[in-house]
């Protein structure tokens, strides 16, 4: 028998991966660098966190804690600050030992969540768009990926544009086959805040249909217009949603990697199952300065918020003034546009021009997006960069474009 050639074998990657490509983030920032353009793509501050808490990851380091392999749910510390980070902003009470596990971000936690609680046949709802990380996790558990799509009120809002999610879509998209709800809030890209009636009647049909929940929380503390209300604290929610949430968004040390799971000991458990088989652990001596981060003052996330309320008001004035379609952004540090007030309608050609033709690297919300027509026309930029940075790129985006 001849030898099988090299196009006859079966592909190498995973099927299931094989929809999905090099991330959207990792190229456009490659084009930042290949122009010498701002990057207002990536989700990434451009300056570190509070002092405080990086010489508390030193002071670690030196001490040798966590240097070597930290307990499999995290450093006591930490899962009690995540504990009482909750209880005192949330009213939702945790057991440190057996209702906290501390992961490798909130990517690892979503990952882990998804292939402990999802199996093959499995409907996962997710809102649209959502992080491309949603997706491949998805896929790798063998769900069944079902998107809910965030839609524009249009120029015509008299609050301004923004995203909204149709709660009878919500309820149409439920089968007999869905097993969990996947849900962003404060949602990105979108910068869309559910509402406390919006997250009432997703937790109402939640019990009715007996659906587990996971929720992303990670932009928790970044909201501008509203409030972030943990679906957990809602009727019959506690015992059925897992919460996610993470250092790097709050205290601005992205590359420390340091998230969190909040559940029953049940959930909690099932998804520890799955977490133990990818890192295992991670960011030792990061989990001790973490644990110090959340026992900061009141005063801090004020500041935080302020400083990023005055960004996004700059950037979004500046984007307005070129000539964008600018939506209102009720949390996270992203702002979505509308390109075709510029006489544009497709995000993908316009990102990539964009670095060289204003100098400033965006992102196409479209990839974000299963129905990638509904988001063609959308562009997402950063605003958590320093003020100098954003100040320049509005005057590029400004000289090449209003």
């Amino acid at each position: 028998m001849a030898p099988m050639t090299s196009t006859e074998r079966r592909p190498l990657l995973n099927r299931r991966l094989a929809e999905f490509g090099t991330t959207i983030f990792a190229e456009m920032s490659a084009l930042a660098v290949r122009t010498g353009a701002i990057n207002l793509g990536q989700g990434f501050p451009d300056t570190d966190g509070p002092e405080s808490v990086r010489e508390a990851a030193v002071r670690a380091l030196r001490d040798g804690r966590g240097n070597q392999y930290p307990p499999g749910p995290g450093v006591p510390e930490l899962r009690e600050a995540i504990a009482e980070h909750q209880a005192k902003r949330y009213g939702l009470t945790y057991d440190p030992d057996r209702e906290v596990l501390v992961t490798a971000g909130a990517t690892e936690a979503l990952a882990a969540s998804l292939l402990a609680l999802v199996e093959p046949g499995d409907e996962v709802i997710a809102l649209e768009p959502y992080y491309d990380s949603y997706a491949a996790s998805i896929a790798l558990a063998g769900g069944t990926r079902v998107p809910v799509t965030l839609r524009s009120t249009g120029p015509d809002d008299p609050q301004g544009p923004r995203f909204r999610l149709d709660l009878d879509e919500l309820r149409d998209a439920v089968t007999d086959r869905t097993r969990l709800l996947l849900l962003n809030t404060p949602h990105n890209p979108t910068g869309t805040v559910l509402t406390r009636e919006e997250l009432a009647a997703i937790a109402e049909l939640a019990v009715e249909r007996d659906l587990l929940v996971v929720t992303d929380e990670v932009y928790e503390h970044l909201v501008f217009d509203g409030e972030h209300v943990p679906l957990a604290s809602f009727p019959g929610m506690r015992e059925r949603t897992v919460t996610i949430s993470s250092a790097g968004k709050t205290f601005s040390f992205t590359g420390w990697k340091v998230g969190w799971v909040t559940a029953t000991p049940e959930l909690v458990s099932a998804v520890r199952s799955a977490k133990q088989f990818l890192t295992f652990v991670s960011a030792g001596p990061f989990q001790y300065a973490v644990a110090e981060a959340l026992a900061l003052p009141d005063s801090y996330f004020h500041e935080l918020r302020e400083d990023l309320r005055a960004k996004r008001d700059l950037l979004a004035a500046g984007l307005a003034d070129a000539g964008f379609g600018v939506h209102r952004t009720q949390g996270t540090y992203f702002v979505t546009t509308d390109i075709r007030p510029l006489g544009e309608s497709d995000g993908f050609a316009f990102c990539r021009d964009l670095p060289e033709r204003a100098g400033v690297v965006a992102v196409p919300n479209a990839v974000f997006y299963d129905h990638q027509d509904a988001g063609a026309p959308f562009v997402r930029f950063a605003f958590c960069k320093r003020e100098s940075v954003l100040t320049e790129a509005v005057a590029r985006l400004g000289t090449a474009l209003g």
